[in-house]
């Protein structure tokens, strides 16, 4: 991008996204070392916890299962595997087999963790819903409209990226 075109772009161009979409990631990564550091957890326990728990709402009926995790954190099985016994001798997930085919296991966020997760990040979520509170339902849901967009791009992005 030539030098000054962020000006010419005005301050919704994609170099102003750019550059706060990278902010926040940067952010959000530190927030999450940290509770991974002050939790005695990997960061990867602490991505794979957040897969976890936010699968029902991402895709609703379809329970998360190791291989979908694996693909979720971009990540070797035995990662995945190693991953999963740290959380679960933690008592942070459980592992149970699908009554219809024993083969699949399917991954369920124990309520420990989530106890564990709202003590550390309450600050973040006063932090949220003060930003939030400068702006109105409609603005929200626009922002929110983005985001959903964003993240299906960057999802198909990085399958697209895998198929290489």
């Amino acid at each position: 991008m030539a030098e000054g075109a962020e000006e010419t772009e005005g301050p919704a161009g994609l170099r102003s996204f750019a550059v706060e979409l990278r902010r926040m990631n940067a952010e959000f990564n530190r927030i999450a070392h940290e509770f991974a550091h002050a939790s005695g957890l990997h960061p990867t326990d602490v991505q794979a916890l957040v897969t976890i728990m936010d699968a029902p709402l991402r895709t609703p009926g379809r329970p998360m299962t190791p291989g979908r995790l694996r693909e979720e954190l971009n990540v070797t099985s035995g990662a995945v595997t190693a991953c999963l016994d740290r959380l679960e001798r933690l008592g942070h997930i459980t592992r149970t087999r699908d009554p219809a085919d024993r083969r699949v296991v399917h991954l369920r966020y124990e309520p420990s963790a989530m106890t564990m997760g709202r003590a550390y990040f309450r600050p973040l979520a006063e932090s949220t819903e003060a930003a939030r509170a400068g702006f109105t339902e409609e603005e929200l849901r626009l922002v929110l409209r983005f985001l959903r967009a964003m993240n299906e791009e960057l999802s198909a992005l990085r399958t697209r990226d895998s198929g290489r």
